[in-house]
């Protein structure tokens, strides 16, 4: 019963999505599996002038950067590396900015207990059709705005984001945010393709007891885009937040 329920509100969400956007599937191979994803025809055509006015919005979550290939490689290795944790219960990750759900599902197919959070409503729901499309996975969401973290999001054994310093000011947001939610020992994992805030960031980290244990360098190559993507696996040693 429950998974017929499961099946009809998703039809219900997806038929919701289709009637807001032109969706679109996309071939997608990543973490060593092919995946059909679906999205939004065209970011551009989701540019909106008054979000951006009132808030400086951008609809980056409807693209699926290269970046979120590496980092979704790097997350499914997780299944290797102690996914039980401490008892029987699996490893918590909370994803920064989950966008179409790529790494969300890399972690769902891993067996981590997976929040994914947004800053846009719309990237949630896309996300929860996609991990619901790919693995029947229920995953869950919630919106949050790094500069104004709920209170009640507790900690996490790992935090991870995908090319999320496209701004200078975000260097000193995602570092706060990154150690506000890991639990003490937690790891926190950054890909990103050296955008010029990548200096501050690692800097900003440093002030807030974060520690860079390892980078792993991984190279996108598709049509004239050719990345190198870095990412960042932090250790966080300081006391849990107050």
């Amino acid at each position: 019963m429950r998974k017929a329920v499961d099946e009809e509100a998703q039809d219900e969400l997806l038929a919701e999505l289709e009637r807001r956007f032109v969706v679109e599937p996309q071939e997608v191979t990543a973490f060593g599996r092919e995946l059909q994803l679906l999205a939004p025809r065209s970011a551009e055509e989701l540019l909106d002038a008054d979000d951006f006015d009132r808030d400086e919005r951008l609809p980056y979550w409807a693209d699926l950067w290269p970046s979120s290939y590496a980092l979704a490689d790097r997350v499914s290795s997780e299944k290797g590396r102690n996914v039980e944790g401490e008892g029987d219960a699996p490893l918590r990750l909370l994803e920064l900015g989950c966008g179409l759900g790529l790494v969300t599902i890399a972690a769902l197919a891993a067996g981590l207990d997976v929040l994914a959070t947004d800053y846009y409503d719309d990237a949630l729901n896309f996300t929860r059709v996609n991990a619901w499309r790919v693995l029947r996975k229920n995953v869950a969401v919630r919106l949050v705005d790094w500069r104004a973290l709920p209170p009640d999001l507790g900690t996490f054994d790992r935090v991870v984001a995908a090319d999320v310093l496209y701004e200078q000011r975000y260097a000193a947001i995602v570092a706060a945010t990154l150690a506000r939610t890991l639990a003490r020992g937690g790891i926190a994992l950054v890909a990103d393709p050296g955008r010029s805030a990548l200096p501050s960031f690692l800097r900003e980290c440093i002030a807030r007891g974060l520690a860079v244990s390892s980078v792993e360098s991984w190279r996108y190559s598709e049509g004239d885009v050719r990345q190198t993507i870095l990412v960042h696996e932090l250790v966080w040693h300081g006391s849990p937040p107050q």
